[in-house]
């Protein structure tokens, strides 16, 4: 049988959903990038836009869900 998960399990598992959260929102913003033609600063700038967008999103969900 499966037991309730503990609380160290669950902050586990919340910062691997924050930091997959992070990745998803910097590498869409990458490839959008790329898909409109982007030089390669661009295309970086867009990534490191995404990247500060993701951590400030992620910050906002887990606040407002608190």
């Amino acid at each position: 049988m499966v037991g309730p998960t503990s609380k160290e399990e669950r902050s586990s598992a919340m910062l691997r959903l924050k930091v997959a959260i992070v990745l998803l929102v910097g590498a869409s913003g990458g490839l959008i990038a790329f898909h409109g033609g982007a030089t390669p600063v661009v295309l970086v700038s867009a990534i490191v836009g995404g990247l500060i967008l993701g951590v400030l999103l992620t910050w906002y969900l887990s606040r407002i869900t608190r």
